[in-house]
């Protein structure tokens, strides 16, 4: 990787020191019709792999610019884009104060590792539809720690946070009454009921049963 990069930017591959890797975000997309699309312009290469640029002082940028002017000003905008481009909107919301959740990313690491990469309530194992889940909260108090942990799919994780699902202190999977009462639906949650969990290896980083019943009193919508 750092071989490629240094060839990307043109220094000596022996190079050790950090590389510097920007992103940039689009705050305020907007998409043309298909048939207002503008042809791609004669220097743009499909092999690009640094920001490109153009210039309204060069030609081909002046002519992309007039384009897209011509193209804003003949139909409605979407919400929030400025009239020929040249209103200044605003960037950013008002600014407010967040608490950082220190040690969220060691967690799930953990929590995904002593599981063996699967959901402890129905195995699934691709890994993006898992996610570590606090049986206490940790902004009620609970800790970053394997004790606390269960790795879930991520809809049972949002049934646990929300209290439509439990996992009893014997370590049983167990369904709330109110997924049938206030959506009209549920069955594939009820098929799992009463269903024993997938406990990591080794006792010690198993669920703690005061945790679970922690989340079965203050949690859970029986």
């Amino acid at each position: 990787m750092r071989t490629r990069i240094a060839k990307y930017k043109k220094i000596d591959p022996s190079d050790r020191s950090d590389f510097t890797i920007g992103c940039r975000i689009l705050t305020q997309p907007f998409f043309f019709e298909e048939r207002d699309w503008i042809p791609v312009p004669a220097s743009w290469s499909k092999n690009i792999v640094s920001f490109k640029t153009y210039n309204t002082g060069d030609s081909e940028g002046l002519a992309l610019w007039n384009t897209i002017y011509d193209r804003l000003n003949a139909q409605p905008l979407p919400s929030g884009v400025g009239r020929g481009m040249s209103e200044e909107a605003a960037r950013f919301g008002e600014p407010y104060l967040i608490q950082p959740r220190l040690g969220q990313g060691a967690f799930r690491v953990l929590v995904t590792d002593i599981c063996r990469r699967r959901c402890a309530v129905t195995l699934e194992k691709r890994l993006p539809a898992l996610e570590a889940a606090h049986i206490r909260p940790y902004g009620d108090g609970g800790a970053h720690d394997a004790r606390n942990g269960l790795l879930l799919r991520r809809d049972i994780h949002s049934l646990f946070d929300a209290g439509y699902v439990t996992v009893t202190p014997d370590l049983r999977f167990e369904v709330s009454r109110r997924i049938r009462e206030e959506f009209d639906n549920g069955k594939h949650y009820y098929a799992l009921q009463g269903q024993r969990i997938e406990l990591p290896d080794q006792v010690r980083q198993r669920p703690d049963p005061s945790l679970l019943t922690w989340h079965n009193e203050n949690c859970f919508r029986g």
